[in-house]
């Protein structure tokens, strides 16, 4: 696909008409983006922009644009923002993907540059209610069940507030947001674990903290195994994972750095030394000989969890990997990883 400029995969820009032409390049140049003249290929221009690009600016008629991309529809988790634009410059419309998609702002700044109106219809964004995904999305939130969390923004749009139960403690909440003492009495629960009570949508922080010991040259699927086994045994929500952890021996064990990698989990190692400062952890002389550690797992999650971090799970014991879990204290709190 061949744009007229190409400078990133953020913004594509796309015109059927000469006077939308003129409007896309002015407006491609402006966001730093690419333009693509569509008359005669605009399914085909459409499709390919669909894979290709975050965000994509549509100079044309909105019935056109909702013809065109019906048949690429996903989801708001996994669709480009879409904006639609007159090719005067008179209205930009968040058509799709408002909040996470990121359209509702990218409507604010087509209206910007053509000196026209953003129209912008997202429930939350008319009644000055606040934007339950982008929320989520800026705190590390993960939406534990979609169809819940769909029905608790409906319920802030119809009542105006929510309730809110963490399990950790939170920054300054929206005014909509109403704290509560008790998860039975909360619309929305905070929690790494994967059972709440009925008709709460359960949204998982990064706070947990594995910790791994493995034997060399365990394999990948061994490791996987072992940690689905140990989040299924204790309700764990896997999307509560925050990072992994272990010995420094271990940072060219393949098939850890594997796992790793497949999950987007980063790998916190300590020197046996930092091991074995941990106090109150289990002992194993057969590891000490092994590694000079007296343990990997429960301390290695615990230094890498921080300060005030608590041991969830105890070492467990799998075929050729040992695992623990340590829990985060502040997983609301920027912290820096805690290698040693």
């Amino acid at each position: 696909m061949a744009a007229e400029a190409s400078k990133n995969r953020g913004i594509a820009v796309l015109a059927l008409t000469q006077g939308g032409c003129d409007l896309g390049r002015q407006l491609a140049a402006a966001l730093d983006g690419d333009f693509f003249p569509c008359k005669g290929r605009l399914a085909e221009v459409f499709a390919q922009a669909w894979q290709d690009y975050r965000e994509i600016v549509c100079i044309m008629a909105t019935g056109i644009v909702v013809r065109t991309i019906s048949p690429l529809l996903r989801d708001k988790y996994h669709d480009p923002a879409i904006v639609v634009c007159d090719e005067q410059g008179k209205f930009a419309i968040s058509l799709l993907s408002g909040h996470l998609g990121g359209a509702n702002r990218l409507a604010e700044v087509v209206a910007t540059h053509t000196g026209g109106q953003a129209v912008l219809t997202t429930a939350s964004d008319v009644l000055g209610l606040t934007a339950l995904d982008l929320w989520c999305r800026e705190l590390g939130l993960i939406v534990g069940d979609k169809e819940a969390f769909t029905r608790a923004m409906g319920k802030l749009v119809d009542q105006g507030s929510l309730h809110l139960w963490s399990g950790y403690p939170l920054p300054p909440l929206p005014p909509d947001l109403l704290a509560v003492a008790a998860p039975e009495q909360a619309d929305l629960i905070i929690s790494a674990r994967t059972e709440g009570p009925a008709g709460s949508a359960l949204l998982h922080p990064k706070t947990l903290v594995f910790g791994i010991g493995c034997n060399r040259g365990t394999p990948k699927a061994d490791i996987a195994r072992a940690v689905a086994a140990t989040c299924a045994q204790h309700q764990f929500a896997p999307e509560a994972i925050a990072r992994l952890a272990s010995i420094d021996l271990k940072q060219d064990e393949e098939g850890l750095l594997e796992f790793a990698r497949s999950h987007a989990l980063a790998i916190d190692f300590f020197t046996s030394e930092s091991l074995n400062q941990v106090e109150e952890v289990s002992t194993s002389q057969a590891v000490l000989k092994a590694t000079g550690a007296k343990g990997v797992a429960e301390p290695a999650a615990l230094l890498s969890a921080g300060p005030g971090s608590t041991l969830l799970v105890p070492k467990m014991k799998w075929t050729d990997v040992t695992t623990a879990v340590a829990e985060i204290a502040h997983p609301f709190t920027t912290t820096t990883p805690h290698n040693g």
